[in-house]
């Protein structure tokens, strides 16, 4: 979104007007057509359309308080949800008592999600954004906000003396040039970062308490030794990495929070020593740990409070011979196994054609495939469900044909 169009979007009459938007029927060609009777501008009506679908989308992200803000599509995209939202808070303020002022800076606010969980803990929030139109698109979404400030800023340019905490979120994407619409390319160096990985460490370390949130793709050797890694996943996704550093920290070293019906922290400190690392043959029930606790390495600290075994060392499912439950069970995404089956697509066919099988999920691990693929190759006529598992037992690779529990 250019300066231009957010200011035409910004009018009274125009807001009104999309807070009402859901009274124009039809589909989009008859909205347009609509607002252009209505006397709105094709920009504003394009504008009006695009903000309509965005919030819509937002609501799983940010549930009610999407009915009432703007956004970009990038900005969307990348912003925190409102659970994990709740958590940073948590994590970087605790419990403000009444009266106390704390004192939060969030460097690269984006469209103000954290802020707004900031704020919401209670938290005096000076929020910045580099990009013009996103700090003013926080602004607009902060605006009820008493104890929420935004300023159009690059973080490297503010004063950090006098704050209680710092969150910074380092933009790690780039508008492309070549593309008119403002398409955006992943930053795959941190020191590409903005700003760059180096200086937001320094300025952490540094800092009574902080936390920085980055992708989850993040090498486990750029985490520093000082600071706590907890890799996020809500309702099966995985989100981010956050880095905490000071106060905020809880313990050093790698941790997974898996978020959803149920909680799971699973950290480092759970790992078994090497040597008790259980590899062993396949059992009753197949266990796809959580892509959180994948990430930060931590699929051996699921196999004792599971009773399970992985079945190669570097892959990561796990069996066991006992239905999973417990706390452990939230971890993972257990299935039970009906047979093993040959690995190539005739035979393939063959087995699941012969048991009434027209319609099958494909997941992999250690296995050379593309799931697409070996489902148009397959050609199953109509039939039951089933989950079909490519990986590896041993050297041997096999598909497991398994059921959800």
């Amino acid at each position: 979104m250019d300066p231009q169009t957010l200011t035409e979007l910004l009018d009274v009459a125009v807001l009104d007007r999309l807070d009402r938007i859901d009274d124009l029927k039809g589909d989009e060609l008859a909205r347009s057509t609509a607002l252009r009777k209505e006397g709105f501008s094709a920009d504003v009506t394009a504008a009006l359309l695009t903000q309509a679908r965005l919030r819509h989308e937002a609501a799983a992200k940010l549930g009610p308080f999407a009915e009432d803000m703007l956004f970009t599509r990038d900005g969307l995209a990348q912003a925190t949800r409102l659970p994990v939202a709740a958590h940073h808070a948590r994590r970087l303020i605790g419990d403000v008592a009444e009266g106390e002022s704390f004192r939060i800076a969030d460097l690269g606010c984006g469209i103000g999600a954290d802020s707004v969980a900031f704020a919401g803990m209670g938290a005096h929030v000076s929020a910045v954004d580099a990009d013009e139109v996103t700090a003013a698109i926080a602004a607009f979404n902060l605006r009820h906000l008493p104890d929420a400030a935004v300023e159009h800023a690059r973080a490297e340019d503010v004063d950090l003396d006098g704050f209680d905490a710092l969150w910074f979120d380092p933009a790690r994407r780039t508008i492309g040039k070549a593309d008119k619409r403002g398409s955006t390319s992943r930053i795959t160096d941190p020191e590409a970062f903005s700003p760059s990985l180096s200086w937001v460490i320094e300025k952490a370390s540094a800092a009574k308490a902080a936390g920085v949130k980055l992708g989850p793709a993040l090498d486990h050797d750029l985490v520093p030794d000082e600071a706590e890694a907890q890799w996020v996943s809500h309702n099966g996704e995985v989100v981010e990495v956050c880095l905490y550093f000071g106060e905020a920290r809880q313990r050093p070293g790698r941790g997974a929070l898996v978020m959803g019906e149920r909680t799971l922290l699973v950290h480092e400190d759970n790992l078994p020593d090497e040597d008790e690392a259980d590899i062993g043959e396949l059992g009753k029930y197949l266990l796809e740990p959580d892509g959180a606790i994948v990430r930060a390495g931590l699929v051996a600290a699921l196999c004792a409070p599971l009773q399970a075994r992985r079945l190669h060392p570097k892959i990561a499912y796990l069996t066991t011979d006992v239905e999973p439950s417990g706390p452990a069970a939230a971890g993972v995404t257990s299935y039970e196994v009906v047979d093993v089956l040959p690995a190539k697509v005739p035979s393939l066919r063959k087995e699941l054609v012969s048991r009434g099988i027209g319609s099958v999920v494909i997941k992999k691990r250690g296995a050379d495939i593309v799931p697409d693929q070996v489902r148009r190759q397959l050609k199953l006529p109509k039939g039951d469900k089933a989950t079909l598992v490519f990986t590896r037992l041993g050297d041997k690779h096999v598909v497991l044909l398994t059921q959800p529990v």
